[in-house]
């Protein structure tokens, strides 16, 4: 196994998926990582419904907005491993001792087969790892939606994620962290998280690896799914 991974490594070198260069492991070259947007610790948490809160260490620009695009559509998974241990740091920052569980945001079987991986259980893994666990596989999409980003208000954006997740098995008493890539108007995850309240969850607490800029989502730069 060692060998292959040496093979690996040979022909297709590690790269900063922030920067592009080649590193000696994977991840993000510390000095990208310390140049990134940071939401900060008072703009990390937002409300996105009555008791439904999202926590995201980065801002949706610059190097942190090209590396999710090409994590997301071109096959940059090396940026799972950075962007999700951000997200573990936020999510243990400011939810500590809120869930006992994380799943992730699924996409479609459709959008699966196509793209060949889901960005969020990636991300959920990668966090999970810092914590010495697992996340589970706690919610399925049954309806391949249009995309989020060909809709420009944030009404319409509910209705076209309304009804299109539903919880595998029972949740009763059980608290969720819920993982997804980018939390624009917190649709997606309002309606993921439905599903698992639905299904039983005591409580649900979201985090994401970037927010858009709230100057940004009034000039409507919405972020791609």
């Amino acid at each position: 196994m060692r060998v292959w991974s040496g093979l690996l490594d040979l022909f297709f070198p590690p790269k900063c998926p922030f920067c592009g260069k080649v590193r000696d492991a994977a991840g993000g070259c510390p000095a990208c990582l310390d140049a990134l947007a940071r939401t900060g610790e008072e703009r990390a948490v937002r409300e996105l419904a009555p008791g439904l809160r999202c926590a995201a260490p980065l801002w949706y620009e610059g190097a942190v907005r090209e590396a999710i695009l090409r994590f997301k559509f071109r096959g940059g998974v090396s940026a799972a491993g950075p962007l999700g241990e951000q997200i573990a740091q936020t999510a243990a920052e400011h939810f500590d001792g809120e869930f006992d569980g994380v799943t992730w945001v699924p996409v479609s079987s459709k959008r699966l087969r196509r793209r060949g991986y889901d960005q969020a259980r990636l991300l959920a893994e990668s966090a999970c790892k810092l914590w010495g666990a697992e996340p589970e596989p706690l919610l399925r999409k049954v309806r391949d939606n249009p995309a989020q980003s060909g809709l420009e208000n944030a009404a319409r954006r509910r209705e076209n994620v309304r009804g299109v997740y539903e919880a595998l098995g029972s949740l009763s008493g059980r608290r969720i962290l819920l993982i997804d890539d980018v939390c624009s108007t917190g649709s997606t995850l309002v309606s993921a998280a439905g599903a698992l309240r639905e299904a039983g969850a005591a409580g649900v607490v979201c985090a994401a690896a970037a927010f858009p800029r709230p100057e940004e989502e009034n000039r409507g730069e919405k972020a791609k799914e």
